[in-house]
């Protein structure tokens, strides 16, 4: 990304916070104040002077916060936290704001791209890291996955209401082995209940896939 956008943002920044600084003391002095668009509230100014005397408040406070706190870890000798959990400071969680901001790259501004770029070497996700899509027949395939395993263990599907099975691999859904977040949760007591209300317009072989596993319709 060309060119150091900061300059502009932060001109603009202490130039509202100018125009609320000047608008105070006409207050005081008695006199018309101009009009107060565009001006910085005084709140507004001292929070971001807390974060960092070079504040350019183009976003929102916990966005800077959280940034200069994974600035300060970086520049301290820290690698970049890559995943939630990585790093905690002051109760915010470095790796999953880090995550945030690449999985969420084309809601940021110009101006924070620049920043993560250049400051963090922050790079947006690539497309084979974000989540895979499931469409209606993963999602079964999924839920099967859980039957088998269950009727597997138990040698049965009776499967109470409130019963979750846990799988240790997602492959049925993306190929790979393990899910990005961990072992996937299948509802799968929930999942039985919603199917035998939809008999009637289940296809056959999915209806055979669980006749197999002895279900109870």
């Amino acid at each position: 990304m060309g060119g150091h956008p900061i300059g502009v943002g932060a001109k603009n920044a202490r130039a509202a916070a100018r125009r609320a600084r000047e608008n105070e003391e006409l207050r005081a002095a008695g006199l018309p104040v101009r009009s107060a668009a565009g001006a910085m509230t005084e709140a507004r100014q001292d929070e971001l002077d807390a974060i960092d005397p070079g504040w350019c408040p183009a976003w929102d406070t916990a966005w800077q916060r959280c940034y200069r706190l994974v600035q300060n870890h970086v520049q301290a000798g820290g690698t970049l936290p890559e995943a939630a959990g990585d790093v905690v400071v002051q109760g915010e969680d470095l790796g999953r704001w880090v995550n945030a901001q690449r999985f969420g790259w084309e809601q940021l501004l110009p101006v924070q791209q620049w920043l993560l770029e250049n400051t963090l070497k922050v790079t947006p996700a690539g497309e084979e890291e974000r989540p895979v899509k499931r469409t209606q027949d993963t999602i079964w395939a999924l839920n099967l996955t859980a039957a088998r395993q269950f009727h597997s263990r138990e040698g049965h599907l009776r499967v109470p209401r409130k019963h979750v099975e846990h799988l240790e691999t997602e492959d049925v859904l993306s190929g790979r082995q393990g899910g990005a977040d961990g072992p996937v949760v299948v509802k799968l007591g929930t999942w039985l209940d919603n199917v035998r209300e939809r008999t009637a317009k289940l296809p056959e072989q999915r209806r055979a896939d669980l006749d197999q596993l002895g279900m109870r319709w």
